[in-house]
């Protein structure tokens, strides 16, 4: 009896999908845009309003609660805290967003590449009939990206973008530093209305009273709902980094073909090295994994593999 996963792995295998002649050679590196960036509709308005409610939150913080407070100690330490996670944030978002996820070379099933892999008898190669592409292990289609992507984990529309292998480190960050800015906005607001319920209103804000309480309210709504998102979405990630197996691989129920990592080893390759203060750092790049010869040949037999 086969599981759902090899029944989807022996359609694969099926001799229509595996015409290299019907191929298009992928272009020249050169030719290349170093760029990484999806042209998506949903996915460029979901980031634009990411970017636009963290500047809301920043607006409101400053302007409301912290420049008007005539502590002035209690407004620099927790503008600059507040305002480096702010910027934490948005760093990671843009390096998750504009990173290639692990995409796998488009059009390289040719007769030539598959000749060149010199695969050993009962050696299978699987194809994405979609994309064209020698199919590594672990990797799966993006119907939005249209790429098959090594180690994916989910197209995120936040961060327009696949999470996988390569920019995983930056989506883990962002959830963080939201999670982290979001609380420390729900703390703020909750000591501003006790500040403001102990003093006058008029002289808490630069504002009106009623748009006070109106920029306060929208900014504790946004701040607990992001809180509890990011914070569910963070800890997904670690757990799926630390089992070593992706969101799509749990859905499936694919049993493991791989040498899973331990938890500390999955930490380290997804971060990129062992920790230290780079693991935090968005600036700091992840080394990239482009053994494709490795995890494209994959033991086993079948017909139709080529």
């Amino acid at each position: 009896m086969f599981s759902p996963v090899h029944r989807f792995r022996d359609i694969e295998r099926k001799p229509e999908y595996l015409h290299p002649e019907k191929c298009i050679p992928p272009p020249r590196l050169g030719s290349l845009g170093t760029m990484w960036f999806i042209r998506d509709g949903c996915g460029i308005a979901c980031a634009v309003i990411t970017w636009l409610l963290v500047v809301y939150a920043d607006f409101v913080v400053l302007f409301v609660m912290l420049i008007p407070s005539r502590n002035y100690i209690y407004s620099t330490i927790n503008g600059v805290i507040f305002n480096s996670l702010a910027f934490l944030a948005l760093a990671s978002h843009f390096r998750a967003m504009l990173t290639d996820p692990g995409a796998v070379p488009k059009g390289n099933a040719t007769k030539e590449f598959i000749e060149s892999l010199q695969l050993k008898p009962g050696q299978v190669v699987y194809k994405c009939p979609k994309c064209c592409s020698i199919k590594p292990d672990r990797a799966h289609h993006c119907s939005v990206c249209k790429r098959c992507i090594r180690k994916m984990d989910h197209h995120c529309p936040w961060v327009n973008n696949c999470v996988g292998e390569n920019n995983q480190k930056y989506f883990v960050l962002f959830t963080m530093y939201i999670a982290l800015i979001s609380l420390h906005a729900l703390i703020m607001v909750g000591f501003h209305f006790l500040y403001c319920f102990e003093e006058d209103w008029t002289e808490c804000s630069s504002f009106a009273p009623p748009t006070t309480v109106i920029l306060l309210i929208l900014l504790c709504f946004e701040a607990l709902l992001f809180l509890i998102f990011t914070s569910v979405m963070f800890g997904t990630q670690v757990h799926s980094i630390c089992t070593d197996e992706t969101g799509i691989e749990r859905l499936k129920n694919e049993n493991p073909t791989w040498e899973k990592l331990s938890s500390w080893e999955g930490m380290e390759a997804a971060f990129g090295g062992s920790f230290s203060l780079n693991w935090f750092n968005p600036f700091k790049s992840v080394d990239s994994k482009p053994d494709l010869l490795r995890a494209t040949a994959v033991s086993g037999t079948a017909s139709g593999g080529g």
